[in-house]
């Protein structure tokens, strides 16, 4: 899972590329967009969709922060 921090909102979506399986967080965000570090398959943040093929999406899982903590929900 990759966390991600936007002007103060969170987001987490699956940590592996959906294109060879490169770790997300490690990649570089440029607004809500972050590009994979493997090979630059690029990914909204905020809901997971393919920057070039929206219809192709890697999982996003909600966030809550309370008192300071922050709380990834995970489906089961």
């Amino acid at each position: 899972m990759a966390l991600f921090n936007l002007d103060g909102r969170f987001y987490a979506i699956d940590n592996t590329c959906a294109h060879r399986g490169g770790p997300l967080g490690e990649g570089d965000l440029e607004g809500r967009i972050v590009a994979c570090p493997w090979h630059g398959w690029r990914w909204d943040v905020t809901t997971g969709a393919n920057a070039n093929n929206p219809g192709l999406k890697v999982a996003c899982f909600p966030v809550i922060v309370e008192n300071g903590a922050i709380f990834v929900e995970i489906p089961q």
